[in-house]
């Protein structure tokens, strides 16, 4: 073998786009795409507070959404299968810790009237009582007064 005969053959393998070569090297027909771990997942749920503190609300309005319990139910308010947490009387919303408890848990809690404060000191001011839409305390207070 000759030394050009020699220098064809590398020069062939040295360069696999000669048509005369061993074969062709193929290119990408699209660009290498990354993984994807959650491929877009799942639209969102609208969690979250959806009455703030002083706004009026009436019985069965969503307060907060929520997964687990963040926020506990106070007075007048219950907690559905889903842990959301709704009005059971109209009012006005009221977000509390009460002082002292367990890991100082946040409350939601309804209030009859805008100025009260949570939580209510139930032994000088009585039980926040409400019964469809009769003030049960302001009906205490008007038959004691007749009383005397």
């Amino acid at each position: 073998m000759s030394l050009q005969a020699l220098w064809r053959c590398a020069d062939v393998l040295r360069n696999p786009f000669r048509p005369a070569g061993l074969g062709s090297v193929r290119t990408a027909t699209k660009r290498a795409g990354g993984t994807v771990s959650n491929h877009g997942g799942s639209p969102g749920k609208r969690l979250g507070v959806k009455k703030f503190s002083d706004e009026y609300v009436i019985p069965g309005n969503i307060l907060v959404r929520q997964r687990g319990t963040v926020f506990h139910p106070g007075q007048h308010v219950k907690m559905g299968r889903d842990h959301t947490l709704y009005a059971m009387v109209p009012g006005y919303v009221r977000f509390y810790k009460v002082p002292g408890s367990r890991k100082d848990r946040k409350y939601v809690g309804i209030v009859l009237n805008k100025g009260e404060k949570l939580p209510r000191d139930d032994n000088s001011l009585g039980r926040s009582r409400f019964f469809g839409l009769v003030d049960l305390n302001a009906f205490k207070k008007e038959a004691a007064a007749e009383a005397s």
